[in-house]
């Protein structure tokens, strides 16, 4: 496995929970892990070929009546010996990477118009990502006697305190820049 393949981790966190195929491996991250993680299925297979080739993982095929057959993703006990070993490991790299920040910092380079117009996409985006983060609080509160649940339902509750915290700071953000001559 990849020792900088984050990819590889996550892969095998879903497979820990249960086999799936490649694209309902892409479903899962475009979901509620796609508030803090992102994935494609050209980094998606790939990391499979390898961890397959590794022994982290096996296809398994699955029934089928009169389709295609589909090939389900396992997790070997290799797989879950390397994901829990970087469960318990201290570091975790916390890297946020926004392009909206990005484009404020360097805003002198035009008009404020720009800087607040950049400032309100994002805001409309948080809105969203946060109604559907309530949404997910909502459902999960409803199956928290399941310990695997616990753990949905805490990272989702982090991301709506860090959406409203962006919410507040757009409001903050949209004042400062409206008051600003030029």
């Amino acid at each position: 496995m990849a020792k900088d393949r984050k990819i590889d981790l996550v892969i095998l966190g879903l497979l820990f929970h249960e086999d799936l195929t490649g694209y309902d491996i892409k479903k899962r991250i475009d979901g509620a892990i796609s508030f803090f993680w992102k994935g494609s299925f050209g980094n998606i297979y790939p990391s499979l070929s390898d961890m397959e080739k590794n022994g982290f993982v096996e296809k398994r095929r699955a029934e089928t009546k009169g389709r295609r057959e589909k090939i389900l993703y396992h997790i070997t006990e290799k797989g879950s010996d390397a994901l829990k070993e970087w469960l318990n490991t201290e570091q975790a790299a916390n890297d946020l990477k926004y392009e909206t920040l990005l484009k404020l910092y360097f805003g002198g380079a035009e008009d404020k118009s720009t800087a607040l117009e950049n400032i309100r996409y994002f805001e409309e985006r948080v809105k969203a990502d946060l109604a559907v983060l309530k949404g997910y609080r909502e459902s999960l509160e409803k199956v928290l006697d399941r310990q695997d649940h616990v753990y949905y339902y805490l990272t989702v509750t982090f991301g709506i305190d860090t959406y409203e915290a962006y919410l507040k700071w757009c409001g903050k953000a949209k004042k400062m820049l409206g008051g600003m001559k030029g």
